[in-house]
């Protein structure tokens, strides 16, 4: 609602709803005083919205430094802002969901006039009632096992085999230390995970289907974006404020979700810099608490903290935190660490016999962590430390075609609403792999081929109703030739015409 629009509003018109001096402490937190304003000992005031000054208007009320607003308008913005459904009277009407509209609801009208739910805390959090609450996410006697993990894993991500059983074994024992607390008085300690990998090798997707499996609430965030707090960028409780906002604001199953922090390489410690290292070393310094367990004031609705807008307290004592890297560079350290001992004599290895191991990070340690710009502290609180896999060129074949959403099988079923079939040869599937390979983009680079090689058959068939199967070869992808494209018969489907 813009300044126009309030002043259109006639301050001497009588209100639906009088405000009282009570309502208005509660929101300002001010104590007001009815008495007449004395002008001789301060200068004159103007209303922010109605422009009129405090002799006229009356005593004004502090919103913000050089802010201030008269009785009049305060209450003629609750009276407007509650016909809308923005709280206060007769909300019955109105089909304005406020969780929907963002950096609105910092201030719960509605249980200002007695009505509405409860405040949790002093900073105007809402809380559900006891008999609302969902039950507890997690159940000892529910906790799907490793092996049952790593049989859905397998169902959607291709290889990785070791990754998958060191997260199904972590996650497994994480959340049966939160479904017990303590066994026989033995506290158990966390079970964080640090993946390396280059990039394309499937680590955002692993956690992204992990979560999705145990239903579990996921926030993934970057952190290139995290600085030191004080500074232009995220605080570093942002990443457990985006958790709470992908738990639908419940603490509850906020503090048994996962979070999964991207690009911490981008943290390391920077080297041979006489300026303060803002994003690097000092984030991992403010991390420690996070990873760690300690309570954390996190705004709701935001993503960082502000007088209008509420806070709640996070524990991440059962938030199970996994920071992945592509972490470049990794591998020349330890090829030099490996060859350190073993350069001369005749039990010597040659320098260059490392150079062919595409899945050398597989053989880092922390002394190669700490080398590469990682403090102890944060390595100390992330145990368990795994590297996923170089993808070759079978695996990205089976990429293409074996997981339940397949790139290929998107495409089928994409034709298959034209009453197409597709089908791609073997010869072809390696030749797309081949080529991304050459991309050194991972798996991210098959379906940039595909959609490149896909744009002209999708574009062409719906102009043709005679089409019935379209056959991807070699020679299209290589660029040598074209599909092999079969006419359907009348009247027959597409299995029929190629079998013509």
């Amino acid at each position: 609602m813009s300044d126009k629009d309030f002043r259109e509003f006639d301050p001497d018109e009588k209100s639906t709803t009088d405000i009282s001096d009570e309502v208005i402490e509660e929101v300002t937190g001010q104590e007001m005083n009815k008495d007449k304003v004395d002008h001789e000992d301060k200068p004159t005031e103007f209303c922010y919205i109605c422009h009129r000054p405090d002799n006229i208007a009356g005593p004004l009320i502090k919103m913000a430094p050089g802010m201030s607003v008269c009785r009049d308008c305060m209450q003629h913005t609750f009276d407007s802002m509650g016909g809308f459904g923005f709280g206060g009277g007769d909300n019955s009407k109105s089909n304005v969901d406020m969780n929907k509209i963002p950096n609105i609801s910092f201030l719960n009208l509605g249980s200002l006039f007695g009505e509405g739910p409860k405040v949790k805390n002093a900073h105007g959090a809402a809380s559900q009632k006891a008999e609302d609450r969902p039950a507890p996410a997690i159940d000892i006697n529910n906790i799907i096992p490793p092996h049952k993990i790593k049989a859905m894993l397998d169902e959607y991500v291709v290889g990785q085999d070791y990754a998958k059983k060191v997260m199904s074994v972590a996650v497994y024992n994480h959340y049966k230390r939160v479904a017990t607390g303590t066994m026989d008085d033995i506290e158990i300690e966390k079970s964080n995970m640090l993946m390396l990998g280059p990039t394309g090798s499937g680590k955002t997707y692993l956690v992204r289907t992990l979560a999705r499996l145990l239903d579990v609430p996921l926030a993934i965030t970057d952190a290139t974006s995290l600085t030191e707090a004080g500074y232009i960028g995220d605080d570093i409780e942002s990443v457990v404020s985006k958790l709470l906002a992908a738990a639908g604001n419940d603490v509850e199953r906020c503090q048994q979700g996962i979070i999964f922090i991207d690009e911490i390489d981008k943290l390391a410690k920077k080297k041979n810099t006489n300026q303060r290292d803002v994003s690097g070393e000092s984030v991992q310094q403010g991390m420690l608490k996070l990873l760690e367990g300690a309570d954390v004031e996190v705004p709701i609705g935001a993503s960082s903290k502000n007088a209008m807008v509420p806070t709640t307290t996070i524990n991440t004592r059962n938030i199970l935190f996994i920071c992945g890297g592509a972490f470049p560079a990794m591998d020349e350290i330890i090829k030099a660490r490996l060859n350190k001992h073993s350069s001369m004599g005749f039990m010597a290895d040659l320098k260059d016999k490392y150079d062919d191991d595409k899945n050398i990070l597989q053989k880092v340690t922390v002394e190669d962590l700490r080398e590469f710009g990682m403090i102890p502290e944060f390595i100390g609180r992330l145990p368990i430390v795994f590297a996923t896999e170089m993808l070759d060129e079978d695996m990205l074949v089976r990429i293409l075609k074996e997981p339940k959403n397949a790139i290929i099988k998107q495409y089928q079923k994409l034709l298959e609403l034209d009453e197409v079939k597709l089908d791609f040869e073997d010869e072809a599937l390696h030749a797309i792999a081949r080529k991304a390979l050459d991309k050194k983009l991972g798996a991210r680079g098959l379906r940039s081929i595909i959609e490149e090689f896909m744009l002209d058959i999708m574009y062409e068939i719906p102009k043709d109703d005679n089409i019935g199967q379209v056959i991807i070869t070699e020679d299209y992808i290589e660029k040598k030739g074209g599909p092999r494209i079969l006419v359907r018969t009348t009247g027959m489907i597409p299995e029929k015409a190629a079998a013509n």
